[in-house]
């Protein structure tokens, strides 16, 4: 007979239960929160009102710049939040909407970055070709097909955990719902709910990063024929892009792609792509796009010293 579902609510410990460090984290956080928004913001009103950045790379940015603030978003006010508070409890029902949202935007990122490398390879490989294989209406498919694959991939995780009861401890030892604290409190055998939970988040790691790898594999190889200057260019954008993945790729393949394990390092380690990851994109982008930091002089200098209607 099946266990029933007693459990209403989840107890979050966070980072940290030290009175003084919550304070701290609810400082630090706020600020890093505070520039994610304002910083994937910028990029957004960038993009979105210049015309001089209206190529695929850019449509694929301002994609990336919208996950990173929702993605965020999932995860940092209520954390911030419960570091002002001496017991911070979240729902049954608010926790597995957590869970759906931050994996929904979470392997949104994962998609676009990858599209973010096909685009790069087409651009440096096929230049010729390139505005007809990556045309508006291939990237808006293509868009598409990352929503619907997002979707299939949350839906997946939540009836997963769904399916298990818990009826007994209801503590939390992270900042967030996730699956792998969730599953420690299961009243029932984890065995096969974790290795589904793991062989359908590690083959979207193992198959995204294998794709990476080669479209830059096949970029270094196409970036022989080109000239100094060439290379230099595509190097500088592609620098930008293997630095976002190594930030982003490196935590999650730790988190994800083992078995049921927990670690004391875990939830620093969880920072890193929950926290940092969606902060330190816009900077990498902007600091070594020099197309993008030239627009957004422009639009600046237009708004604080507009030119005299005469």
């Amino acid at each position: 007979m099946p266990l029933k579902n007693n459990v209403t609510e989840f107890v979050l410990l966070g980072l940290t239960q030290d009175p003084i460090r919550k304070k701290i984290v609810f400082v630090i956080f706020l600020i890093f929160y505070l520039g994610t928004l304002l910083g994937n913001s910028l990029i957004i009103v960038t993009i979105k009102t210049s015309r001089a950045l209206g190529s695929p790379m850019y449509f694929f940015l301002f994609h990336l710049s919208v996950y990173d603030a929702c993605f965020s978003t999932s995860i940092a006010p209520r954390m911030i939040a419960d570091a002002l508070l001496k017991n911070a409890t979240i729902s049954f029902n608010e926790c597995m909407i957590q869970v759906f949202t931050f994996h929904f935007f979470g392997c949104l990122e994962i998609f676009i970055l990858v599209l973010m490398a096909v685009d790069r390879y087409v651009a440096i490989c096929k230049p010729l070709h390139y505005t007809t294989i990556m045309s508006h209406q291939i990237c808006g498919v293509l868009m598409s097909l990352t929503w619907l694959g997002s979707c299939v991939h949350s839906s997946a995780q939540i009836f997963l955990v769904l399916s298990l009861p818990f009826c007994g401890p209801n503590v939390i030892d992270h900042y967030f719902c996730d699956l792998q604290p969730l599953l420690k409190l299961a009243c029932a055998d984890t065995y096969v709910t974790n290795f589904l939970l793991v062989s359908n988040s590690g083959a979207i790691y193992t198959v995204s990063f294998i794709m990476l790898v080669l479209s830059y594999a096949l970029i270094l190889h196409c970036l022989r024929n080109h000239s100094a200057e060439g290379r230099k260019k595509a190097l500088s954008t592609c620098i930008s892009h293997i630095i976002v993945v190594i930030l982003f790729f490196g935590p999650c393949i730790f988190i994800y792609t083992r078995p049921a394990t927990t670690f004391s390092m875990d939830k620093i380690i969880t920072v890193f792509y929950t926290i940092g990851t969606p902060l330190f994109n816009p900077l990498i982008y902007t600091l070594r796009n020099a197309e993008v930091k030239n627009v957004m002089r422009m639009l600046w200098s237009k708004k604080l010293m507009p030119g005299d209607k005469r």
